[in-house]
């Protein structure tokens, strides 16, 4: 049975006309008393590529890690320039809307209106993009690129011999945060910017389908509800699987050492893919319960949560050192942001390839599912003002985040190296779950805040593939945003399980390999987004001039 729903197109939309109806392609009622209502193409393939990846990693797990490790180093060693040169192309071609006319064009039309203030507008800005990141990378990133990794090379504090020079140490530590900040910065923004401007654009002021494959009607015309659409929203799913699968590992491991170092249960992989079971039966009972009954309050909850838990970080350790670090690492950020931003010419490949190709690749993988987010909270907004608060706001936050905890790891480390867990366990054996606990041992009520900690990665973890699954199925269901709720169901099953998968076949090295993997034909359908944008926004001024 066919949804009868039209699109609901704006005066004026006149210039992408179609007779698609949303649902059309849909089988409902399907697979018995479950009640789908699904894209009969699009979930198909999804879900039955989804079931043979896991099945066949789960039978043939040494092999899979073989492939899952060169797919590694042929994204991160071949194709490093590329993703660069991506990345650094959306951040210009977003700054160019917002510089030129097309700043002026508002999302949903000249007299759409923004439906939530702009302090709740920045607040779900903020927490669309960000997950697991803050909590496992808050303290491993700073300390280890001031120590080990060294963008563009500036020397490590520590000398051959490990002993500690303290003059190197504020250029370090500057440099630390500098590169951190390149990987959560506006880089990464961009590439968001891309993806929820174009759903924006295409549904609120040409009338389309909310779906990623409405964003290339400009170029494939009605083509664009066939084969060429179905695989542009099947490479969608992917990306987001994966993606979001990265998130659920790190976070199960970081989980799992936590409770290593509170309760002293075993790091193992039982563990972590107990931890990720647990916690996507919660993601289960939050997808049932409802948008507003399960992701929004436990939203609610986290946010407070973490900012208690930033706060306390910030007045219980060195403050000033804190707020300081922040600062000098924003000052070598932009003083430096060319130069980080640089695809050639560059000797410092322990950084770039094995952390900012790494990143470039997630945040594509992500684009996706924060980018339909984004979209759904920004209608009413023009185009400038929406390119520079997604770039920004969200920015800032991060920063400040990270620049605390950062630099309150590296007084800790800088002040006592023999006695520092910060230093065991990012310096001398890597283990980068633990950094955040090494932290936190060295303040008041360590044990407290560091079960606060596992609670709030947790939750991070919850809340992640609740959002997840509601993007994918919105894909997986033509475009519908109030498909039957067991089909988000299936997705949040799905996610845990490739995210154990992933685990079970070769750890961190095979979750980067599903992101690469996927952000390499992703990252191709968004260049030809950004033309599709283009060309949509010069219909847009030709109405408003």
């Amino acid at each position: 049975m066919s949804n009868t729903q039209e699109p609901a197109s704006p005066p004026g939309s006149d210039d992408m006309q179609t007779d698609y109806v949303v649902g059309q392609d849909n089988i409902e009622g399907s697979l018995g008393p479950f009640g789908f209502d699904i894209h009969n193409r699009v979930f198909a393939i999804s879900a039955l590529s989804s079931v043979v990846f896991i099945i066949l990693t789960l039978v043939f797990p040494d092999r899979a890690a073989g492939i899952f490790q060169s797919i590694v180093s042929f994204s991160t060693g071949t194709l490093d320039s590329y993703f660069m040169i991506v990345v650094d192309f959306f951040i210009v071609f977003s700054i160019a809307l917002a510089v030129l006319p097309y700043g002026k064009v508002r999302l949903g039309g000249p007299d759409a209106k923004p439906e939530y203030s702009y302090l709740s507008w920045f607040a779900m800005l903020f927490a669309a993009g960000i997950g697991i990141g803050l909590l496992f990378f808050g303290v491993l990133e700073p300390v280890y690129h001031a120590n080990v990794s060294s963008p563009l090379n500036v020397p490590s504090p520590f000398g051959a011999d490990g002993t500690l020079n303290p003059g190197a140490i504020a250029d370090a530590t500057a440099m630390g945060l500098a590169g951190t900040y390149l990987h959560w910065g506006i880089h990464g923004w961009a590439v968001y910017v891309v993806m929820a401007l174009a759903l924006s654009i295409f549904t609120y002021n040409k009338g389309l389908p909310f779906s990623i494959r409405s964003a290339f009607f400009p170029i494939l015309g009605d083509r664009v509800w066939g084969w060429w659409g179905h695989i542009i929203d099947i490479l969608a799913v992917f990306s987001t699987l994966f993606g979001l699968a990265t998130s659920l590992g790190l976070g199960a491991q970081q989980a799992n050492a936590g409770l290593n170092f509170v309760f002293g249960l075993e790091v193992n992989n039982f563990t972590q893919v107990a931890v990720i079971v647990m916690v996507t039966a919660a993601a289960l009972v939050s997808v049932w319960r409802g948008l507003d009954g399960g992701v929004k309050r436990l939203s609610e909850i986290n946010m407070l949560m973490a900012v208690v838990f930033f706060l306390f970080v910030l007045f219980a350790g060195p403050t000033l050192a804190a707020l300081a670090g922040f600062w000098n690492g924003l000052e070598a950020y932009v003083t430096e942001f060319i130069p980080l931003s640089a695809p050639f010419g560059r000797d410092d490949d322990a950084f770039r390839q094995s952390w900012t190709i790494f990143y470039w690749a997630w945040w594509i993988s992500w684009a996706p599912f924060v980018g339909m987010f984004i979209a759904r909270v920004s209608r009413g907004r023009t185009v400038r003002e929406f390119v520079i608060c997604v770039l920004l706001i969200p920015s800032m936050c991060i920063f400040l985040w990270m620049g605390v905890f950062g630099a309150t790891a590296l007084e800790q480390l800088y002040s006592n190296p023999a006695g520092s867990l910060v230093k065991e366990y990012v310096i001398d054996n890597y283990s980068p779950e633990l950094s955040l606990f090494g932290m936190l041992n060295e303040l008041p009520l360590s044990g407290m805040t560091s079960t606060l900690g596992i609670i709030l990665a947790l939750i991070f973890f919850i809340t992640s593939s609740d959002s997840g699954s509601l993007v994918i199925d919105t894909i997986t269901a033509g475009g519908k945003i109030d498909a039957p709720r067991p089909q988000r169901m299936f997705w949040a099953t799905v996610e845990g399980l490739i995210a154990i998968v992933l685990l079970l076949g070769g750890g961190l090295s095979a979750l980067q390999a599903g992101v690469t993997a996927t952000a390499i034909p992703f990252s191709v359908v968004m260049l030809v987004m950004c033309y599709t944008i283009v060309k949509a926004l010069n219909g847009e001024l030709q109405r408003i001039k």
